[in-house]
């Protein structure tokens, strides 16, 4: 069988392309598609990304006029409407979600010099980060992974923040400094998971994308975005969500902060993988009852 994957052609992107055609070696032959989003030429701007679906969009349409059979993304990219026609049809086992700490010279998060600049683009991670140390100063820092490091190594920052995943498909892993703890820095939603999507009537499709499937990691990225869509929140609230599978049960941490740190709101709900929906939404609701929405109006404006 032979298949069209549809792929952004960014350097990670293309690494989790290619993850995905291994995994589908004796199954079916994949050609890749590399589809340009809006979210790819804002970033080659440097423009700041207003909403999940510019790098999922062009890819959609793709799908839906039968361009390609299905397509990967990092599931934190991914909005919580999935357009009419679609199926998140696979998740496969999921990399290692936390964020780590890249530093020049190497040292861990503590040990940062008082006023070390912290490059990050993400609101998230630039409330939790102030909200342990708020005497760091935490800039923007857009780009893709090599442009970040590139420009750490040439003195913008003392230390920059990014997904572990992301450098482990990179093969990167060597920069690392420091893994955060989720305790310190919780993830965003989805991050370390790959969403593949396809069209809803494509069975042939679906019974090859079958066999990429995660029950543990599916189910955890439910969890969390049901959560986000809980809370409404868009891709600039310091909204975060890490989601386990243990044994049948999962069990799901939640945040919303405030973009300067000085308020943090966590939550945690835990029931069976069968709930995970219904777990994600009772992690909302019980941050919502304790003034998320404030915090998160507050990032929009």
């Amino acid at each position: 069988m032979k298949l069209k994957l549809g792929a952004r052609g960014s350097p990670l992107s293309l690494a989790q392309a290619k993850l995905v055609t291994e995994s589908l070696a004796g199954l079916a032959e994949v050609e890749l598609v590399v589809v340009k989003t809006t979210g790819d030429r804002l970033s080659a701007a440097g423009s700041p990304i207003e909403w999940k679906g510019d790098f999922t969009r062009e890819l959609d349409e793709a799908l839906l006029d039968g361009r390609i059979d299905f397509a990967v993304h990092s599931m934190k990219d991914v909005p919580t409407h999935v357009p009419d026609g679609l199926l998140l049809a696979a998740v496969p086992v999921r990399e290692d979600p936390r964020d780590v700490l890249i530093a020049r010279p190497r040292r861990n998060f503590e040990s940062l010099p008082r006023g070390a600049r912290v490059g990050t683009s993400s609101p998230r991670r630039r409330a939790q980060l102030l909200a342990a140390r708020p005497d760091l100063e935490v800039l923007e820092a857009r780009g893709n992974v090599d442009t970040r490091i590139a420009r750490l190594a040439e003195g913008r920052f003392d230390a920059i923040v990014l997904a572990r995943a992301g450098l482990s498909r990179l093969a990167r892993l060597e920069e690392v400094s420091e893994v955060l703890s989720p305790g310190l820095v919780l993830p965003a939603i989805g991050q370390g998971a790959l969403a593949i999507y396809a069209r809803r009537d494509d069975r042939s499709t679906l019974s090859v994308l079958d066999a990429l499937d995660d029950a543990a990691s599916h189910h955890e990225a439910e969890a969390e975005r049901s959560l986000l869509s809980t809370l409404e929140a868009g891709c600039k609230a310091p909204v975060a969500g890490l989601a386990r599978v243990n044994n049948g049960s999962l069990t799901l941490s939640a945040g919303v902060f405030s973009p300067d740190g000085s308020s943090a709101l966590r939550e945690e709900s835990a029931g069976p993988v069968s709930e995970a929906v219904s777990i994600g939404r009772d992690a909302g609701q019980k941050l919502l009852g304790r003034g998320a929405a404030a915090l998160i109006e507050a990032a929009r404006t």
